[in-house]
């Protein structure tokens, strides 16, 4: 039955329909149970799908075609209807007077027959095959005709394609086409797998300026150092001779440094290439200086990958919280990266105070203390334990020591009565302390570091009523001191650092922080951090300067920790300390870490 909903006819009307031959049905009124009931029907996909269903029919029959596009000789019969439908390209093409809007055949030029093939196939199914050796065609494709959604899967099927033969090239594809996470998921995965990666032919046609990315990142995943080494000649040999002039520019992103003596001497000293290139020499020379010296020699390339395992760590070494305070026990590592604290060994002496503090080599000493010892201990940071070693020939406080060219210098300092001038060197090979010329002017609690091979004691006070601004510099091939051009400020209880052949002083209940250039024999102040203390730590970890702790105007101790980034001028409050602490010891060392280690 024929339900026919509308008005109520009335009799006359009924009578001519029941006479109406054209209509023979009965129809009758309905009322809508609820005003403005209105039944919105779809069928859902299914529609559209049987739609183009047809369409792709009509397309492979060639009925109601009403273009051919030409790709590489091959005709690709089409509807201008539905190709500009989903695609911008087209609906530019055929909807704006252009010539191919009125041609019968059009011919594009670019791509490739086969991806045009799987392109049409995805037009008018709204599917496609995307294999591996149709791919990169089709992402061209499809992005040519402006079809975001197949490009971005075939992005995804590329992703999801990366192994180490693939991804460097993959990784090019990528930034050709502004692919930034595919770029950046290749140039992750090449750092993550460089030891295999570099066995690839793909690697020896790397650009140089591709190969130094690699080669410089901090985030290069390898075992060891001589893995980056060996895959750095092995790309200079393959085409050796336009590529030995980039021998020294690459090298310097190498951390020959870092490399095992032996490894050094019989490898890297001992290939005819390295031999032949007298521009290398210096970073050779730099190398040697460091497996004699250790950290004192500071560079890009002393800098240890966290891959390896071992990681720049800040050694904080006692300390007491408060004035007058009992001094602290322990020994903890601060990891700027992680920002993880790990606990070492605790200091044998740990009631002593007012000590110094330096890094020998990959160890670190600690000497003297209130009230006049002479004792001095070392951490081995290989055995994470106290050693006691042999005893300065005058027991000190309030002094600070350096390392100047393998040796350490326990410099000045209060004996009880009046501040010192005397100055002892300890070798370790001899364990011996030996006194060397005395300061010019006796000081206690100074700035010393040692920058450009020779020793600089900063300020400090000659009595317990001044402070002095001199500068004194020791040069140990002669054997003694020479005053240098003053630092702006008289104080005492600064703290100083060595970077990139500069000195850097902070403290002293000064807001600046103070650079000296022993070349030009110049200070100025270079940045101004957020509060006034003295007693705080400073070391340099990761090419920075920190600055942790410290005790402020009123007394009492911070637990702040800044970072001073020289390259940029800023300073930033990065993150605090367990505790506040003031009078500590601060010192950079290389540690190994198993979680950082990958096996």
């Amino acid at each position: 039955m024929v339900l026919i909903l509308g008005r109520r006819l009335n009799r006359e009307e009924s009578a001519g329909i029941r006479d109406s031959p054209a209509i023979k049905r009965k129809v009758f009124e309905m009322e809508p149970k609820n005003p403005g009931d209105v039944f919105d029907f779809s069928s859902g996909p299914s529609h559209s799908e049987s739609v183009l269903q047809v369409f792709n029919e009509f397309r492979e029959t060639r009925l109601f075609t009403d273009v051919v596009i030409s790709v590489q000789g091959r005709e690709f019969p089409s509807h201008r209807a539905v190709l500009s439908a989903c695609s911008g390209y087209f609906r530019a093409m055929f909807c704006n007077d252009h010539r191919e809007s009125r041609q019968m055949l059009v011919e594009i030029n670019g791509i490739q027959a086969d991806a045009m093939d799987v392109f049409l196939q995805y037009v008018y199914t709204g599917r496609a095959k995307i294999t591996t050796q149709n791919v990169q065609y089709l992402f061209e494709t499809s992005s040519l005709f402006q079809i975001a959604i197949l490009r971005d899967a075939c992005a995804k099927f590329l992703e999801d394609q990366l192994d180490p033969c693939n991804c460097l090239g993959m990784q090019r594809f990528a930034d050709a086409h502004s692919l930034k996470q595919l770029a950046s998921r290749c140039r992750g995965y090449a750092l993550q797998n460089f030891p295999e990666v570099a066995q690839h032919e793909e690697f020896l046609d790397l650009r140089r300026e591709e190969l130094e990315e690699y080669i410089a990142s901090d985030e290069l995943c390898v075992g060891r150092e001589e893995v980056v080494f060996e895959a750095v000649m092995r790309w200079v040999y393959h085409a050796v001779d336009c590529r030995r002039p980039l021998l020294k520019d690459l090298l310097q992103h190498v951390r020959l440094p870092l490399l095992h003596p032996n490894y050094f001497v019989q490898t890297v000293e001992g290939d005819q290439l390295i031999q032949n290139a007298p521009e290398c020499y210096q970073l050779l020379h730099e190398a040697r200086r460091y497996h004699v010296l250790g950290n004192e020699m500071m560079s890009p390339r002393t800098r240890p990958r966290r891959s390896t395992g071992f990681s720049e760590v800040i050694v904080v070494v006692g300390g007491c919280e408060r004035l007058g305070g009992f001094n602290l026990p322990y020994t903890e590592c601060y990891d700027p990266v992680t920002g993880e604290w790990k606990s070492l060994a605790k200091h044998p002496e740990f009631t002593k105070s007012e000590y110094a503090v330096c890094a020998l080599r990959n160890d670190i000493l600690v000497s003297g203390g209130r009230i006049n010892s002479s004792y001095v201990w070392m951490y081995n940071s290989q055995l994470n334990l106290w050693i006691r070693v042999a005893s300065l020939n005058k027991g000190r406080w309030r002094h600070k020591m350096s390392v100047l060219l393998g040796k350490a210098y326990a410099v000045g300092g209060y004996d009880g009565q009046s501040c010192i001038s005397n100055v002892e060197v300890y070798d370790s090979f001899s364990n011996r302390w030996t006194e060397v010329a005395p300061l010019k002017e006796a000081v206690s609690s100074p700035a010393v570091a040692s920058c450009a091979g020779r020793l600089f004691v900063i300020g400090g006070e000659p009595d317990e009523n001044s402070c002095t601004d001199k500068v004194q510099c020791y040069d140990p091939e002669a054997d003694s001191w020479l005053l240098r051009a003053s630092v702006p400020v008289a104080k005492r209880n600064i703290t100083a650092v060595s970077l990139n052949n500069l000195v850097y002083v902070c403290g002293g209940l000064t807001k600046s922080i103070y650079c000296y250039d022993p070349a030009q024999d110049f200070w100025m102040p270079v940045v101004n951090t957020f509060s006034r203390q003295e007693c705080c730590g400073m070391s340099v970890c990761n090419g920075k300067i920190f600055i942790l702790g410290g005790r402020g105007e009123n007394g009492e101790a911070s637990d702040s920790i800044l970072c001073y980034d020289p390259a940029s001028g800023i300073i930033t409050g990065v993150a605090a300390m367990p505790r506040p602490i003031s009078y500590h010891g601060c010192i950079t060392i290389h540690r190994f870490n198993e979680k950082l280690h990958r096996t």
